[in-house]
């Protein structure tokens, strides 16, 4: 019996953290349902400066049929990996 009571207190605490776990996810998933509703779409700021950043860079004005907004990190893992494949950690010395 007195190996029965550890394992029941660690499987208590593992069921505690669990729950803690639980209710701090559900908590952020709904901050981040609130935000999305709040903020649905591209900001029409945004959305002039990438029109008149395509624009310039076609040289006519262009028609933009559809923009979404993302969130996610690839622009910024992409920009990471980039920024760290330009260093040359081999040199000549």
């Amino acid at each position: 019996m007195s190996t029965s009571n550890p394992q029941q207190q660690t499987i208590d605490a593992l069921l505690e953290t669990v729950r803690s776990l639980t209710t701090r996810v559900e908590h952020l998933e709904a901050e981040l349902a609130q935000q999305r509703a709040q903020t649905p779409g591209v900001p029409d700021e945004v959305a002039i400066a990438i029109s008149a950043a395509v624009a310039a860079f076609l040289g006519h004005r262009a028609k933009i049929k559809q923009m979404h907004y993302r969130t996610g990190e690839a622009w910024a893992q992409q920009g990471r990996a980039v920024v760290q494949g330009r260093h040359d950690i081999h040199r000549a010395r």
